[in-house]
């Protein structure tokens, strides 16, 4: 009698003969394999090595600086050109008219008015500068006020002329250093009113000829 197909068949051996495991102690004696040292990488040749970012100028405290010394310059000076901003701001826009007397037609009594308290806040920011015998907060207030200017249809040339109003007017009742001070703070903002003046979209007065050659473009 045969024996059924269906019965179990007997696994196969294995034919892999697994090594014999190494004894603990033998792989604590042996020798820790030294890392490879990485070779220095370099700047294949046509390509520049990296160059770190240049430290930023301005001294702002989130940046871990201390802001700029109000105390540095001329404080005793700053003060006088605070407490008498208002007169130098009037005596400011009446040298800016007599300079330019087209300045007084382009602007009604409201743009007088305005332009008046623009000179102001000038004074109030370079008299900062002359505390602290540092340029940059009159730069930087040119460069931040030329959206708002534009949007008010005030040339920055105009702006320029305040300025040199301001060093006029302000010059006589301040010392040598202290007007040095004061003469490099508007020297910057002027500078950058320029630059930007000459931009499109300044209110200034364009030539004639220029104008009529580039009419509708």
């Amino acid at each position: 009698m045969t024996e059924s197909g269906n019965a179990p068949t007997p696994r196969r051996a294995s034919r892999a003969v697994s090594a014999p495991a190494k004894p603990a102690a033998a792989k604590a004696a042996s020798p820790a394999k030294p890392a490879a040292a990485k070779p220095a990488r370099t700047a294949r040749p046509g390509m520049q090595a990296a160059v770190p970012a240049p430290e930023p100028a301005h001294r702002h405290p989130n940046l871990g600086k201390p802001p700029i010394d109000m105390t540095a310059g001329f404080p005793a000076a700053a003060e006088s050109l605070r407490r008498d901003r208002s007169t130098i701001a009037a005596e400011a826009l009446v040298t800016a008219v007599a300079a330019d007397p087209e300045l007084q037609l382009r602007f009604d009594d409201a743009g007088l008015r305005q332009l008046l308290h623009d000179a102001e806040v000038l004074i109030d920011r370079l008299a900062m500068c002359v505390a602290a015998n540092d340029p940059r907060p009159m730069a930087e207030y040119a460069e931040w006020i030329d959206p708002i200017f534009r949007r008010r249809g005030v040339s920055l040339w105009d702006v320029v002329a305040l300025c040199e109003g301001i060093r006029e007017t302000a010059k006589p009742q301040l010392g040598g250093d202290e007007a040095a001070a004061m003469g490099r703070a508007l020297d910057a903002a002027v500078e950058v009113l320029r630059k930007n003046g000459r931009l499109g979209g300044d209110g200034h007065k364009r030539n004639a000829l220029l104008k009529w050659l580039y009419r509708g473009v």
